[in-house]
């Protein structure tokens, strides 16, 4: 593999399975590891092939090597310091560039192929977990991952600057749009900037943790994939569960909010929730909101806030 500094050229290779399967089934037989049935996974990022039942091997491309950095800084900060399973790093190093990890496999099934068919009661009891999960990330100190860059500061800045250019673009409807820069004003006083910061994953989906079922009760069984951490005001991580779990359940959105910690959900909470969703680093509100007819049942973006976050 070479070390291309093209990102089409990396998809076209990672789509290509021949091209780079014998070379990290290579790398895995240089530590000694079984590669008798190889599982490459396709969805996600990076190249990713399970080995066993026991242990994933995740190789970055060079032009990602800022995803490598911020997995192995939090896997590596985080150990120990959870209730919630995460994967320990087994082995390291880099191939022709290209850096790499092997760490071991979690058990139990994918949020995203339980998520949908769980009772109302199991997905409280799920989404009061997350944010129990959320605060016990937060509370690790930053280590290594404080130098993380860009800063919050300058990352909010900069999302601020490409908001209204960033949604117009992913084709949000003009009626939220037009709210958009009254919103931004109020970002500028509602979101810290200079706040200690914590660790933040943005993530928080069904795609990135692992559910169990124990005498038919669900719960959190595992969390993984930290290749997108941040250092910054911890309200940004409940974004990713309120937006593709609480789908606007009052239930669900009171589970989320006081599993992390928030015992009121005010209308300057819901401000701030709604402006940090539009600056989200993939923030896209029409692929992203999964309450059927959010477009028609709200006017405004403050609408569109109390629609998402219901009491």
């Amino acid at each position: 593999m070479s070390a291309s500094t093209s990102l089409n050229a990396y998809r076209a290779l990672r789509a290509d399975r021949a091209r780079w399967l014998p070379i990290a089934l290579d790398i895995a037989r240089g530590h000694g590891l079984d590669v008798s049935a190889p599982q490459v996974f396709v969805t996600g990022t990076n190249l990713v092939v399970g080995l066993g039942e026991r242990l994933i091997l995740k190789i970055f491309p060079p032009l990602l090597r800022a995803q490598f950095l911020s997995e192995r800084g939090s896997l590596t900060q985080l150990k120990g310091r959870l209730t919630l399973p995460i994967p320990e790093i087994v082995a390291e190093g880099v191939r022709d560039g290209w850096p790499y990890l092997v760490i071991t496999r979690l058990a139990g099934t994918l949020g995203s192929e339980v998520w949908p068919s769980l009772a109302e009661d199991q997905k409280e009891r799920v989404l009061r977990q997350i944010g129990e999960t959320i605060a016990s990330v937060q509370r690790a100190p930053l280590g290594p991952l404080a130098h993380i860059e860009p800063r919050w500061d300058d990352f909010m800045r900069t999302q601020m600057r490409g908001c209204r250019s960033r949604h117009e673009r992913l084709g949000l409807a003009p009626k939220f749009l037009e709210g958009l820069d009254d919103l931004l004003r109020d970002a500028a006083a509602l979101i810290p900037m200079e706040a200690p910061p914590v660790i933040l994953t943005g993530e928080y989906i069904p795609e990135n943790f692992l559910l169990g079922c124990d005498d038919g009760t669900w719960s959190l069984k595992g969390l993984f994939d930290f290749g997108d951490v941040r250092a910054g005001w911890r309200d940004y991580d409940l974004l990713g569960p309120s937006a593709f779990m609480a789908a606007g359940r009052p239930g669900r959105v009171r589970s989320l909010l006081e599993g992390f910690g928030y015992a009121k959900l005010d209308g300057t909470l819901k401000r701030r929730l709604m402006a940090l969703m539009l600056l989200h680093q993939a923030s896209d509100l029409n692929s992203h909101i999964c309450i059927d007819g959010w477009q028609e049942q709200a006017e405004d973006l403050v609408e569109l806030q109390e629609l998402i976050w219901a009491e």
